[in-house]
C-alpha cells in the first residue's frame, strides 16, 4: 500500500527535532500543507498557539465592553468620575483601541521570541526592491 495523502507522507517524514534551532534548517515550508487545525511543523504549531490566544484576547478586549453593556446595562452605564462619561462609552472608545494596540505589541514580542527559537532571521531575507537608480514599472516589475 502506497502513501498517497499528504497526511500519510507527513507522518512518515516528521521526526522530533529535539528543540534545537539547527534542526529546523532542513524543513522546506513551501512543500508543507498549511492547515490551521493540524499544523505540520513545530514552528507552525507554536505560531498558531500565539495566533489563537491573541485572537481570543482581542475578541474579549474589543467585544467585551459591548457584550457587558448588553448583559448588564445598569452596571455599564454608570458615570465615571474621571471623564464624566458612561463606563461603556469610555471602555469602547478608549479601552478597546488601546487594548488592541497593546495586543499588537505583545504579539510582535512573542513572534520575535518564536523566530529566535527556530533560528529565523528577518534581516537575512533578500530585498527585491529596485536599486536606487532603477525605477519600478507600473505592473510591479522593473523597467529595463
Amino acid at each position: 500500500m502506497s502513501r498517497d495523502t499528504p497526511a500519510d507522507r507527513e507522518e512518515s517524514t516528521i521526526q522530533s527535532d529535539g528543540g534545537t534551532a539547527a534542526a529546523h534548517d532542513d524543513i522546506d515550508y513551501l512543500d508543507r500543507e498549511v492547515n490551521l487545525l493540524r499544523p505540520s511543523t513545530p514552528f507552525m504549531r507554536d505560531h498558531l498557539k500565539i495566533i489563537w490566544s491573541s485572537f481570543v484576547l482581542w475578541a474579549l478586549v474589543v467585544f467585551g465592553p459591548v457584550t457587558l453593556t448588553a448583559l448588564a446595562p445598569e452596571m455599564m452605564t454608570v458615570q465615571t468620575p474621571l471623564f464624566g462619561f458612561p463606563l461603556h462609552y469610555f471602555l469602547v472608545s478608549f479601552g478597546a483601541p488601546t487594548g488592541a494596540l497593546i495586543l499588537a505589541v505583545v504579539y510582535t514580542r512573542y513572534r520575535d521570541r518564536l523566530d529566535q527559537k527556530y533560528g529565523i532571521d528577518s534581516d537575512s531575507v533578500d530585498n527585491t526592491a529596485p536599486e536606487a537608480g532603477e525605477t519600478a514599472a507600473t505592473d510591479g516589475g522593473v523597467e529595463q
